[in-house]
């Protein structure tokens, strides 16, 4: 009798946003039905710890925040946490080490993956925007395979292979019952609900603004429910605002059960971070899109304005926003349930089911977990790359 083969270990870096982080656990739940050790590599913020907390088929490893910011101060600060998330992360990869790292994005994935590739684990990398950030155009370079969600951004990594899986969301995001998904929330389940969310961080700009339509929408629209997730630091003072008026809200700085806010919401408000966009094209929910100015290479502009053209969207630009143009869209959707009907089913063409089940299959494909062949990896890192293979291995550890 045959020995069992032993699990092979995957490491995935997706820590720091929620649109890093939820995509990445998705594609961790398909390792783990495929028999695999998965270790969530996360940032100490408050809602990767949360969320990785009923996470017990899954390890997770928490490593510093590696975010870059202008000036002098800002590099020192982002070189000090790079290496110290290095360190940590070849810590724990000494101890047990991982056959691949899947990095979701963003700096925080480049320290893991650095540290893997100098222990011989195969690194890939999945990039979610249309416009890929510095981080992943820098990493793709090193990489065996990437996988992206838009197809334009294809074009702007090289020279690695890439392919366009789509966006991993998790199982729980299919369209549901709403009168369930409300009454689970403490709402009514017959009133129709306005979903306002700003990603993981918030968005201050949209809280602004729906605070100051709040009055106009509480008498045009009295029997509107409210679930407004504000970010960490607003939750108090609107929710005093919702209270003043009289409205039904359930105000969050977060929420881990998105599958139930997404399921009970008649239209959202939303930035139009990929994370976000892949749960509203599973849910099949209208949006008006509100993409963030200040987002690197203007990328939420580029997602939005994707959606947007294939009639799954409404973009409504900051500016726009600030000059108080949101209640007037927001009841005009309300009103008209045809349209929403056919938002909804366009941004079902953003929605692809199977993108967690590719991404785990390709990377079981390159480890070739039954041994048939053995395969020599050849170095073709770009000079950038390979200058910070060079450091990184004379670090101690």
């Amino acid at each position: 009798m045959s020995a069992p083969r032993p699990q092979i270990r995957i490491a995935i870096a997706c820590g720091g946003t929620g649109g890093h982080l939820f995509p990445g656990m998705a594609v961790g739940r398909e390792l783990v039905q495929r028999d695999c050790q998965v270790c969530l590599i996360v940032s100490p913020k408050e809602i990767d710890q949360q969320a990785v907390r009923s996470m017990g088929d899954m390890e997770t490893l928490v490593v510093p925040a590696v975010g870059l910011s202008g000036g002098p101060m800002g590099w020192a600060r982002f070189i000090k946490g790079f290496f110290r998330s290095y360190r940590t992360a070849m810590a724990a990869f000494r101890r047990n080490v991982p056959r691949a790292v899947l990095g979701m994005g963003g700096f925080t994935s480049a320290p893991p993956m650095l540290g893997g590739r100098r222990l011989g684990a195969r690194t890939f990398l999945h990039e979610s925007n249309a416009v890929p950030g510095r981080a992943n155009r820098w990493l793709a370079r090193g990489v065996e395979e990437s996988f992206v969600y838009f197809p334009e951004a294809a074009h702007r990594l090289r020279p690695r292979p890439v392919r366009v899986t789509g966006m991993p969301v998790r199982r729980e995001f299919e369209p549901r019952d709403a009168s369930a998904c409300r009454m689970a929330l403490g709402l009514d389940a017959r009133g129709p609900v306005l979903l306002i969310m700003g990603g993981s961080q918030g968005a201050q700009a949209i809280n602004e603004a729906v605070m100051r339509g709040l009055p106009e929408l509480s008498r045009r629209a009295p029997g509107l429910q409210y679930i407004h997730l504000t970010g960490a630091h607003r939750q108090e003072s609107i929710q005093a605002t919702y209270q003043a008026l009289g409205l039904r809200a359930l105000v969050k700085p977060f929420l881990t059960e998105m599958e139930l806010a997404l399921g009970a919401a008649t239209l959202a408000l939303s930035r139009a971070g990929a994370s976000s966009l892949a749960e509203l094209a599973a849910m099949r929910v209208p949006a008006i899109l509100v993409p963030d100015p200040f987002a690197a290479d203007d990328h939420q502009e580029r997602n939005a304005m994707g959606v947007a053209g294939s009639g799954g969207a409404i973009v409504l630009r900051q500016r726009e926003l600030e000059a108080g143009g949101l209640p007037d869209q927001i009841l005009t959707l309300l009103a008209d349930e045809e349209s929403r009907v056919r938002m909804g089913t366009s941004l079902g063409a953003w929605h692809t089911p199977g993108a967690a089940e590719a991404i785990a299959g390709r990377i079981l494909e390159a480890l070739d977990v039954d041994g048939v062949r053995a395969r020599k990896r050849a170095e073709r890192a770009s000079p950038l790359v390979a200058a910070t293979c060079f450091l990184t291995s004379r670090l101690p550890v």
